[in-house]
């Protein structure tokens, strides 16, 4: 057995020692945490300096737009180099450009430069595209019943990134003067660095010349019910919950309601998002994948009821903590049924397929619904969002009846 890339030869559904697993876990999860500063960073500062450095008011949201570009762009090429030479070395190249991300946003700021920043924020993007697979790689080389289990502890790590990540731009943002965020985007590249040095440590199975060849053909795998049923559910899910969340705190904003009641009521929908994860996987390996899915979509349908209750800050605040649960317990449960829908020498190709479809939606979301919140109003917005939600709950009830392949 080599340890050059993982753990070489044989079958890459191979079950890895248990204490192989628990460290695979471990490190997932930790890098999973330090990679969330990242979106943080992104999230929190875009606009701001988007806003500073543009030509034009107009362009402010731009590096945002770019991030989620750079995330849809980046999901196939990180896929095929996980396909090609193994999940480490996507892994490298993806904290590779977050430390790139970094860095050029710092000199963007030093500089002035505006595209240069977009720029790093299109890596960036790239960056999140590739730690979305460290849930399915997580299911590596462990035993089938408890898959669901070892990609929910991985999400688990992202509690650390909602509670950790507002606080480090706010730690670090004012560091440089007059360079605002200057030393913000530094620890970004920092964190980047770190997960590469945790990453080198994951032992997976290598590709074997089955996987390399890929498979079946792509059609017959997505023609699928249960696979269909898993990419729509996965993406209505994360577009619903980005589609709510960008458009929440501007609505608080315009019901009257302070910056700080918007900044409390995301935090904890991000924890929201993420904290369940520690018992998801034994939800979906006691009741199915596809049961939790539909919870997590009636959960979401229930944070739109809520937000139509009233304007309230307590109808704002359980609407986005519902929306994070609903979330994680529909991306999950869709992302376990995914692992469902394919052989492991099919395992790259189909996860990157159903993440590039679900964060292509997700951007579309992500851009009208701020559109949408000014020129229709907020209900609107809520009213829209059970549009997507009947669909995805018309497609999953009958691939709930039928048995994986």
């Amino acid at each position: 057995m080599t340890h050059d890339s993982t753990v070489a030869g044989g079958d890459s559904s191979t079950i890895l020692p248990e204490n192989v697993q628990r460290g695979n876990i471990w490190r997932l999860s930790i890098s999973q945490a330090l990679a969330g500063a990242n979106s943080v960073v992104v999230y929190a500062t875009g606009s701001i300096v988007g806003n500073m450095l543009a030509p034009t008011p107009m362009l402010a949201t731009l590096p945002i737009s770019i991030f989620v570009v750079g995330m849809a762009a980046c999901i196939l090429p990180a896929g095929r180099i996980a396909q090609r030479h193994g999940r480490r070395a996507a892994f490298l190249a993806g904290t590779g450009a977050g430390v790139l991300a970094g860095l050029l946003a710092m000199l963007a700021v030093l500089q002035g430069w505006f595209w240069l920043f977009c720029l790093a924020t299109f890596f960036g993007g790239g960056y999140a595209a590739v730690v979305l697979s460290f849930r399915f790689a997580a299911a590596d080389g462990v035993d089938a019943k408890r898959r669901a289990r070892a990609l929910s502890l991985v999400m688990f790590g992202g509690v650390a990134a909602g509670v950790v990540g507002p606080q480090l731009v706010t730690w670090t943002m004012d560091l440089w003067p007059p360079y605002m965020f200057a030393i913000t985007f530094l620890v970004q590249s920092a964190a980047a660095a770190l997960s590469a040095l945790i990453l080198l440590g994951v032992r997976l199975p290598l590709p074997t010349m089955a996987e390399q060849a890929g498979g079946r053909p792509l059609k017959e795998i997505v023609l699928q019910v249960r696979f269909i049923s898993a990419v729509i559910c996965g993406a209505v899910s994360y577009m619903l919950m980005n589609f709510l969340m960008t458009a929440a705190p501007l609505a608080m904003h315009l019901c009257g309601h302070s910056q700080a009641s918007a900044n409390l009521g995301l935090q904890w929908h991000v924890i929201a998002m993420y904290g369940p994860s520690f018992f998801t996987g034994k939800l979906i390996t006691r009741y199915g994948a596809g049961s939790i899915a539909a919870l997590g979509l009636f959960l979401t349908g229930l944070s739109a009821a809520v937000g139509l209750g009233g304007i309230d800050v307590m109808h704002f605040w359980w609407s986005l903590i519902l929306l994070g649960v609903g979330w994680n317990f529909g991306f999950l449960g869709a992302s376990a049924l995914v692992l469902e829908c394919h052989r492991p020498e099919e395992k790259t190709r189909v996860q990157s397929l159903n993440d590039f479809i679900v964060f292509g939606l997700m951007a579309a979301g992500s851009f009208s619904s701020g559109g949408l919140l000014s020129a229709y109003g907020w209900n609107t917005v809520l009213w829209v969002s059970f549009i997507p939600l009947v669909l995805a709950a018309m497609v999953l009830v009958p691939a709930m009846r039928k048995k994986p392949a």
